[in-house]
């Protein structure tokens, strides 16, 4: 750094401005130069590799569309040339000159005029070894992308991934809405909420833990049939390779349809937004191989667990679901309520489900907001997507009794006070809407889980700037 530092010391006194604010030529990208041959044209980057031979210098200069050689001679800049030990690796630069192949076949840029346009102090790891270090690389994610086109091309995906559902949903008549980020009441799902606090007002709100589910059903019963919203939810949980606290979620609400309904849309959209993201439909995800091109299958939740483990979740007992989840080794609260503790019991078989399969038959006690099927009301018309043996989106038939809803909400919000603090809490303005009537409705959830599985990468890596703990002061 002081080597740099001297150097851009000296860029000054030659009154050259280490950091112009505009390109003193007509860029075109470096993709498009590197098939203009023997025409003249300005290309901008990073130096990213340096290989001088006395009087001639060659150059790899890099910007978001690929790298090109450049191509610097004495004879060709004259005096000029003597400024090239001023320009370091990590310096952006722009060029003019006639591009040409080598003879080795390599398209490059005869450089006639070049200029400083940033100067970097601080050097770049190599692009040999890189940043090998997990956390490392996700503190410093800029040098990360600098280094690896594999990662940019994950983020470029990621983009027509949430890009492709935005248009499908749009194409098939949904309207995108915006929902509020803080609430006086979090709900629309099992989490445990981050809290802040409102100056303004004086009150202490919470980060929203859903993408505005209640929110969205109020606008059902204001009169709109068919919205969607993607954005940034925050559940205060613990950190794994699936889980984040802050991520992206889409979810979509529809009336006058039900989870069957929703259930044939999600599949052609799961199948759409792979398609246009990845370019397949089949997928190696850990041990599992996924087709999602194949017709899902529907399997049911209780009798799932019966073939699995031999427990009936219809008839058993509270106290022998215990002792069932005791011999498994499955850790629960001594206040888990009977919802929480069959949750628990499904989860421990899931990992074996290659899927991609619908999960029906839901009980209802551990689906809060969705409607009881008719001919089984301790039954619900829910479904969950399994794929690669974890959940990949989450829908249902909403509940639209406001009395049914209300004793639910109750229940537990009685489970959240004995400090179960992922059970839902009391939100009676959602009742009261409720009570003025919504249609029959059916909503639908997925979060970015799904495209971190289909690119075959733990969720933190498809995250462009994970959370992590602060640095210590001192570091460098």
């Amino acid at each position: 750094m002081d080597d740099r530092i001297s150097k851009l010391e000296e860029i000054k006194k030659l009154k050259i401005n280490p950091y112009p604010s505009k390109l003193f030529f007509k860029r075109i990208e470096i993709s498009e130069a590197l098939k203009k041959e023997s025409r003249e044209v300005a290309v901008v980057g990073r130096i990213l590799g340096w290989r001088g031979h006395g009087n001639v210098i060659f150059v790899d200069l890099v910007d978001e569309s690929g790298k090109i050689q450049l191509f610097f001679q004495k004879k060709l800049l004259g005096d000029k040339f003597k400024t090239l030990k001023l320009i370091d690796i990590g310096d952006f630069i722009e060029v003019k000159g006639k591009v040409f192949e080598t003879v080795a076949g390599e398209i490059s840029v005869d450089v006639g005029k070049f200029q400083l346009l940033t100067k970097s102090i601080r050097p770049l790891p190599s692009t040999w070894f890189g940043l090998k270090d997990e956390e490392e690389r996700y503190r410093r994610r800029y040098l990360d992308l600098i280094l690896s086109e594999d990662l940019k091309d994950i983020f470029r995906k990621k983009a027509v991934f949430w890009q492709s559902m935005r248009n499908f949903l749009i194409e098939k008549g949904f309207l995108e809405v915006e929902t509020p980020v803080l609430e006086n009441t979090a709900g629309g799902a099992d989490a445990n909420p981050f809290v802040t606090h409102h100056n303004a007002l004086d009150i202490d709100l919470y980060l929203r833990i859903s993408m505005g589910e209640l929110w969205q059903k109020r606008l059902m019963v204001g009169g709109f049939e068919k919205t969607f919203e993607i954005g940034r939810q925050f559940r205060n949980e613990g950190l794994s390779r699936e889980h984040l606290q802050d991520y992206s979620q889409m979810e979509f609400y529809w009336a006058y349809a039900n989870y069957e309904d929703s259930m044939a849309l999600v599949e052609e959209m799961y199948k759409h937004v792979a398609k246009s993201a990845f370019g397949k439909l089949d997928f190696q995800i850990g041990e599992h191989k996924v087709d999602l091109g194949k017709k899902w299958e529907k399997i049911d939740y209780r009798q799932t667990l019966i073939d699995k483990t031999k427990v009936d979740i219809a008839k058993i007992s509270d106290s022998d679901l215990r002792e069932e989840l005791k011999k498994r080794k499955i850790g629960f609260e001594k206040n888990d309520e009977r919802g929480r503790l069959i949750d628990l019991l499904w989860k421990s078989i899931r990992k074996e489900i290659s899927g991609p399969v619908f999960l029906v038959g839901h009980p209802v006690e551990v689906s809060p907001l969705a409607k009881r099927m008719e001919k089984t009301p301790n039954f619900v018309e829910r479904y969950q997507i399994i794929i690669a043996g974890s959940e990949m989106g989450n829908g249902y038939s909403e509940l639209n009794d406001p009395i049914d809803q209300k004793e639910r909400f109750e229940s537990q919000q009685a489970m959240r006070d004995k400090g179960d603090l992922d059970a839902q809490m009391e939100d009676d303005d959602f009742v009261r809407a409720l009570e003025y009537g919504m249609p029959p409705v059916s909503g639908f959830g997925v979060s970015e889980r799904l495209f971190s599985f289909l690119a075959g990468k733990p969720i933190r890596e498809t995250v462009l700037f994970p959370l992590l703990r602060p640095e210590n002061r001192g570091d460098n």
